[in-house]
């Protein structure tokens, strides 16, 4: 530990640019993915602004449990699929997952074919689950 202290005062430099690409890098992920929103904040966009959610999971898993009025579009035909959002493009569209780790990739292809209003849902289906909000099945 005193070689790293003792590196660190001689390098300082070299220890200062390491930690400046090591923020740079950590601020440009977390926003890469779009803005993450708790299961609460779904639930007040959900019923305030008459958010939309759009359930990215397999066809067996929306099965299993989803949000209401969920519109499931599985992540790998997301772009072949995204003009089926086309109606909702004013209002906001919350993206969720199982554990909320595909989100991130879904919200970038939904920014770039031209929806601005998209926040994804930290955590996914399992943080719902877990705040004990409802799931329909059907």
């Amino acid at each position: 530990m005193d070689r790293l202290f003792e590196f660190v005062v001689n390098h300082y430099i070299l220890v200062s640019l390491f930690v400046a690409f090591l923020v740079a890098i950590l601020v440009l992920e977390s926003r890469r993915g779009g803005t993450k929103i708790s299961a609460q904040g779904a639930v007040t966009l959900i019923n305030k602004d008459e958010a939309v959610v759009v359930d990215i999971r397999d066809r067996k898993e929306f099965g299993e449990g989803r949000i209401t009025g969920s519109i499931n579009i599985p992540l790998n035909s997301l772009k072949s699929r995204a003009n089926e959002l086309s109606k909702f493009k004013d209002k906001q569209i919350i993206v969720a997952d199982k554990m909320g780790q595909h989100s991130a990739m879904a919200v970038k292809q939904l920014n770039a074919e031209g929806y601005t209003n998209v926040v994804r849902l930290n955590g996914g289906i399992t943080d719902w689950r877990a705040s004990n909000l409802p799931l329909v099945k059907k």
